[in-house]
């Protein structure tokens, strides 16, 4: 029987084998996943990413690696881009101004 893959976001626990919480995840790209380990920072959140202060906020989004679709990040990247249904490891987190 199969083992069911954790589903992975902003915020998810990480922890080392001994089951000690090291952080959240704050980011994704291909090589995997980045983590904070600053406690109460809400990884990559639009209240937390920023362009600049005399530019305004960002908006944090999602886009796809094969075709260059791009949505706003409501909650979690999709399972596949619906542009051109590249599976969900083809897309990663960006921000717009």
């Amino acid at each position: 029987m199969a083992t069911e893959r954790p589903r992975l976001g902003f915020g998810t626990d990480v922890y080392t084998e001994n089951g000690d919480k090291i952080g959240q995840i704050r980011g994704f790209d291909e090589e995997g996943f980045y983590i904070t380990l600053r406690d109460g920072f809400e990884g990559m959140s639009i209240e937390h990413v920023r362009s600049g202060h005399e530019f305004g906020e960002a908006h944090l989004m999602w886009r796809c690696l094969e075709c260059g679709e791009m949505e706003p990040l409501d909650h979690d990247l999709p399972d596949t881009c619906p542009s051109c249904g590249a599976g969900r490891e083809e897309l990663y987190y960006w921000t717009e101004d």
